[in-house]
């Protein structure tokens, strides 16, 4: 029955001595606790430890921040947010929980039912022509 543990189930760790510079990718689950210029690309789940630090976008199905991010994070499915996390830009997910001490600068979008946005009414032309012509008086 090792064959179960096989299919892309893979848990990887970067550890706090871990510096890197360019894009990163990756399937399955990732823990990274060190420093990260660039940035990273998955449909699996990204673990950010307390002392991780990015800078840089992230897209991934859910991801998990402890540490510092400084750039937009895209979830498929969930961003969480921990008590000691920094976060300076834009969220985007279906779901989104933030503890309570996070450092958080940036716009969020929830959108769990992938509603897209309905733009305002607008207001019909021919409204504005039933008023009176010749009356200046604006």
């Amino acid at each position: 029955m090792d064959t179960m543990n096989t299919t892309n189930s893979s848990k990887n760790v970067l550890n706090s001595d871990v510096e890197i510079k360019g894009n990163l990718k990756f399937t399955g689950e990732l823990t990274f606790e060190g420093k990260l210029d660039g940035e990273i690309q998955t449909d699996g789940v990204l673990n950010l430890g307390d002392s991780a630090s990015v800078n840089g976008n992230i897209n991934a199905q859910s991801v998990v921040v402890r540490g510092k991010v400084n750039g937009n994070i895209i979830a498929k499915e969930k961003i969480e947010i921990k008590s000691k996390a920094e976060l300076f830009g834009d969220l985007r997910a279906s779901k989104l929980v933030i503890e309570e001490g996070v450092t958080y600068v940036g716009k969020t979008e929830v959108n769990p039912n992938k509603v897209a946005p309905t733009p305002p009414p607008r207001v019909t032309e021919p409204a504005k022509a039933a008023e009176p012509a010749g009356k200046g008086g604006r």
